[in-house]
């Protein structure tokens, strides 16, 4: 089918419409400003140091509680100590003093350091005798 000829004229045309207007976007909101800063020259140093103690207390406190809770649902804790026994320490020969006792092993010790330090002068050895020879009677260790 062929076109209609409108004689050389174009038909009139509608205005073009405008789209309808959006409202304007809503103005941004800006964060409230800072707080101002607190001079730290205002605060007592005992009320921080009150505050520090205080906080360390709550710590411990919340951390006992915590340790008595896993030690009720996992079992007290043990605690095994192991000695070890270096060969040299082992093949040492036993000292003098053993012979004596170990309640009067210690007077012994310190007499014979004395004696082996002031050899030549034996009276300034005599306090240690004195302990040793007490030690002895308490214990009832004579003879040795």
């Amino acid at each position: 089918m062929p076109r209609r000829s409108s004689g050389g004229r174009s038909a009139p045309r509608a205005a073009p419409r405008a789209a309808p207007r959006s409202p304007p976007p809503a103005p941004v909101s800006h964060a409230p400003p800072p707080a101002p800063a607190s001079a730290s020259s205002g605060g007592s140093m005992l009320g921080s140091l009150g505050a520090t103690v205080a906080q360390g207390m709550a710590f411990g406190t919340g951390s006992a509680v915590a340790h008595r809770a896993v030690d009720a649902v996992m079992g007290p804790r043990t605690i095994q100590h192991e000695a070890v026994v270096s060969e040299a320490a082992a093949a040492a020969p036993a000292p003098a003093s053993s012979s004596i006792g170990d309640a009067c092993g210690i007077h012994s010790k310190a007499f014979q350091d004395c004696i082996n330090s002031y050899g030549s002068d034996i009276s300034k050895c005599q306090f240690y005798l004195d302990m040793l020879n007490e030690c002895k009677r308490n214990s009832g260790v004579m003879g040795a």
